[in-house]
């Protein structure tokens, strides 16, 4: 019988605890749920609101991997829910709003993903994103290189970009902005995309052709498009070992000359929030955020 925990007043059943997910480094999904309940006060606000796509794992990544969009069977009914619009229809989804719901979704064992625009204002994009992805023998080190030209150029139209890794093997640039759909902010993104490609042809391509992306780095803008979702910051990713997608300081960016320098695992973020709190914090202030170009 699992056992029955509580958590602020819900009771939750937590399932095969001694379970190991991540087989490289004997991380247990006992070790997954106490991640989560350690960076909950980081990672909640970035989920909040948001309809989640969870990308399950049970069996850890070596085991099948799919994405579940629509609430899931036996799902409690304290968890919130919301009727979401789809091209094919309204379909209703999880909004993570608290602890309790945190650590149900996580006994799930899953990554959590969320589009950019809240539930409130599902037509209006609140974010930007840009994810950077390696063709090797390109690295992150390489992402570093864009991801600045990128930071650059958006501040150049008043946008503050923040970095976060992807808990694989690229970056990730996030910005708070207001006021166009996603398919104004997908256009945006890709005019940026296609600049960056002709600043550094060498080194950058717009498309996602797989023959074009050898030794360069894709710069990914379609996430922006509203059917789209990216993995949030904190959450851990479906890999060999528990890497996170975690928060990094532009002076780490600048400075990473090995890929190495930018991995981070579970064990690592509790310490980086000490250090840092939470760097993604200013896109949360959305009364602050400038409009798309």
């Amino acid at each position: 019988m699992a056992p029955i925990t509580v958590v602020e007043g819900r009771r939750l059943a937590l399932s095969n605890l001694d379970k190991v997910l991540y087989p490289a480094t004997g991380f247990t999904k006992g070790e997954v749920l106490h991640y989560y309940a350690t960076v909950a006060d980081v990672l909640l606000p970035h989920l909040r609101d948001r309809p989640l796509s969870f990308l399950r794992y049970p069996d850890g990544p070596d085991g099948q991997v799919f994405f579940a969009k629509n609430v899931p069977p036996g799902t409690p009914e304290w968890v919130t829910t919301a009727e979401v619009p789809r091209s094919a229809g309204p379909a209703r989804m999880v909004l993570v709003q608290d602890l309790p719901s945190l650590m149900w979704a996580a006994n799930l064992v899953t990554e959590f993903h969320t589009p950019q625009w809240v539930i409130a204002a599902p037509e209006e994009a609140d974010r930007i994103v840009f994810d950077l992805d390696p063709g090797p023998p390109a690295t992150v080190v390489d992402c570093c290189r864009v991801a600045l030209w990128l930071r650059e150029r958006l501040a150049a139209d008043g946008i503050e970009a923040y970095a976060k890794t992807s808990g694989s093997k690229g970056l990730h640039l996030l910005a708070a902005v207001r006021g166009a759909s996603g398919e104004r902010t997908s256009a945006y993104a890709k005019g940026l995309a296609v600049e960056a490609e002709k600043a550094m042809p060498r080194l950058v391509v717009h498309r996602m052709t797989r023959s074009l992306r050898p030794g360069k780095v894709f710069v990914d803008w379609s996430q922006n498009a509203a059917r789209k979702t990216t993995a949030a910051p904190y959450t851990l990713r479906a890999r060999a070992e528990p890497a996170v997608s975690a928060p990094v300081t532009w002076e780490e960016v600048t400075e990473c000359r090995a890929p190495g320098r930018l991995g981070f695992r579970a064990d690592d973020i509790a310490p980086r929030i000490q250090d840092f709190g939470d760097l993604l914090a200013p896109l949360l202030d959305r009364k602050r955020a400038p409009e798309v170009p």
